[in-house]
Parts: C-alpha cells; structure tokens; sequence
C-alpha cells in the first residue's frame, strides 16, 4: 500500500496563498490606520501650538508708581512751578491684553486662573489691524493726560481757557478755525469753559453768520462763521468744532510713560499732579493704587478689567485701592485679602478720602 503524499494539493496550496494575502492586507491596514492616526496628531499638535483662535486673553498687568521714576525719568514731571515732596507710592494700574493666543496656549491660560478668554472681536473690530488698535489706545492715553492735568489744575483752582479740540472735515467752520485755536468769544459771549462754546450758538439759527475772536499762535484774531444745518436735525446752528478746556497756567506738566495706553489712569495721573503742587502728601508714606477714566470736570468714570488690576495692585504691594464708584459691585465681589476698596466719584473726593484715611477717618468704601 502506498503511503499518502504529504504535498499540498492544490486546493491547499490556494488557501495558504490566500491566507497570506489576508494577512499581508491587515498587516498593511494596521500600518496605514497607524500612520494616519498618527498624521492626524502631528496635525492636531501644530494647529493647537501655531494656528491663533479668535479670542484674546486678559490678565493683570504691570503697575507704575506715578509718583517714582521709570528708568530714572521721573513720571509725573512739573516744570515751572514750585513741587512739594512726597512720600509713598500712587500705583496705577493695568490690564495684559495678549492679542494673538493658539488653542493650546488659550487654554494654558485659562487654566492658571490668572487670565479670561474673551472674543477678539470685542478688542479688534473687524477690518482693524494691530496698528489701528495700537494708534487708538495711544490716543486715548494721550488725551487721558491732558484730561487729568485739566481736572487737577481745576481742582487746585487754577484759572482755564477753552482750545479747539476738533474740526469737523467739511463743517462750516472747517479751513476757518483749527485745532489749537484759542476761542475768546463766540457770538459775542466770553468763553471761559467748554460749555459756553454751545450756549453761544443755542439760539442760532442755519445761515446766520456769527463772529468768533481767537488766539492763535500768540496773535489775536477775528473770523466769521456761516452756521449750517446740525447732523442730528437741531433747529440751532452748526459750526464743527470740539472745544474743550485746558490750563492756563505759566508751567508745564509732563507725564513720561510709554507702551501704556487706554484712558483708566486718568484718576492716579491728576492726584499725582495734585500731591506734586500742594503740601498734603496724598499717600503718606503708604502704597497706594488705583484705577478711574476722568474728564475735564473730574468726573471719575468706570474701567475694565477691574479684577485684574485690584490683583496686580495687591501683587506690587498696595494696600489701598481707589474704585470708580461704578465698578464697586464688581471690586467688592472677589478682592485680595487685605485690600481696602475706597470708593471714588470724583477727584475732589479722591483727595478728600486719601487725607481722611491719612488722618484715620472714615472714608467711603464699597
């Protein structure tokens, strides 16, 4: 009898070579699932770490003492003038803004609890650029200051005169009068302050010329004005120009600080000025900081971000906070430990509540 082959026959010999290929194939789909797994983390990974999300982060940023120096140039600078000394620290204080976040990086931030998410829309309108909103936070900076040096001068009683602000392009008064310009008098009123600039017009009507006395660059000077229809449909006429009030005072106020903008510290700016011209020493001895937009009038006006700033204040050091009267509700909420919130109105009360607590009174408080 024979003994049976052991050779495959070739039905067996399909099934192997079939079975090879099946395992080929799995073996080939696993390492293309792997690949594109992995493909897809690498791509994950790069557009969390690179790709900005659309929102920007806000947390505590940097004080300055506007009674000390900034590289050895003093802040708040008074030339002409005689200056008292001062004790202690006038902090005002600021937000980070960190403009261009990636997902990874916007949630490191969210997750240290120092910083909030907000849309970037709400910061950067759309159609701005970074440099747009940059020329923007410096202007308002800028007349930030020149509001304070206005507030405080009123406050220690110093005489005023009224400059044009702003004219409007293709207004009655454009090419006429310009920004700088010294108003003395409009349709026969004396203007000592901004407010007499409208009451001179109330009763006008379109078409009606009126005189307007100036000073500009030193000379005096007399031009006529042919009042048009207002924008907004008031019967009264229209000139186009933006009056607002300065100092007439013999001396210079200078505030030398830089890469800061916005206009919330106009408050610490005018009751810097205020303690560098009258012997009171505001903070006496103690670190003080504080936040408030301000007018001419010294109206003390709300801000943003008021957590963060009662935060860095804390982190510098202060242990008085002067709050806008209007962001009491959001001050008192959650402060750090330790931290007095004074509240303000006005910068005529701001001075008042710094002396009553240098002299142990009470002071308004959220």
């Amino acid at each position: 009898m024979s003994t049976p082959s052991k050779e495959a026959t070739p039905e067996t010999g399909s099934a192997e070579a079939g079975r090879t290929r099946d395992e080929r194939w799995q073996i080939s789909r696993r390492g293309w699932t792997v690949l594109l797994s992995f493909l897809i983390v690498i791509t994950v990974g790069l557009v969390g770490a690179f790709v900005p999300v659309p929102f920007v982060a806000l947390g505590p940023g940097p004080t300055y003492d506007t009674l000390g120096a900034v590289d050895k140039t003093q802040i708040v600078q008074v030339d002409g003038a005689e200056t008292f000394p001062t004790t202690g620290q006038l902090r005002m204080t600021t937000v980070s803004l960190k403009r261009e976040v990636t997902l990874f990086s916007a949630f490191g931030l969210w997750v240290s609890g120092r910083y909030a998410l907000a849309p970037r829309e709400e910061y950067i309108k759309p159609g701005q650029t970074e440099e747009d909103v940059q020329q923007q936070n410096v202007k308002m900076f800028q007349d930030s200051q020149s509001d304070a040096e206005t507030a405080a001068m009123r406050h220690l009683k110093k005489p005023m005169k009224v400059v044009v602000a702003e004219v409007t392009s293709g207004a009655p008064a454009d090419k006429i009068i310009e920004p700088g310009d010294r108003l003395l008098t409009v349709n026969g009123r004396a203007i000592g302050q901004q407010d007499d600039v409208v009451t001179a017009i109330e009763n006008t009507r379109p078409g009606q010329a009126i005189q307007i006395a100036l000073q500009r660059g030193g000379q005096d000077k007399s031009v006529s004005v042919t009042l048009g229809k207002a924008p907004d449909d008031r019967v009264q006429g229209f000139m186009g120009i933006k009056g607002i009030d300065r100092p007439d005072v013999p001396f210079k106020t200078t505030i030398h600080l830089q890469d800061v903008g916005g206009p919330s510290a106009g408050l610490i700016f005018s009751l810097a000025i205020v303690d560098r011209l009258t012997r009171d020493d505001l903070a006496g001895g103690q670190p003080i900081a504080g936040t408030g937009e301000i007018d001419v009038k010294g109206n003390v006006g709300p801000i943003g971000g008021i957590g963060f700033k009662l935060v860095a204040a804390a982190e510098d050091g202060a242990k008085t906070f002067l709050v806008p009267a209007a962001n009491c509700a959001e001050a008192k909420a959650d402060p750090p430990a330790g931290l007095q919130l004074i509240k303000v109105e006005t910068l005529d009360g701001a001075v008042k509540a710094l002396e009553d607590r240098k002299a142990g009174r009470p002071v308004p408080s959220c």
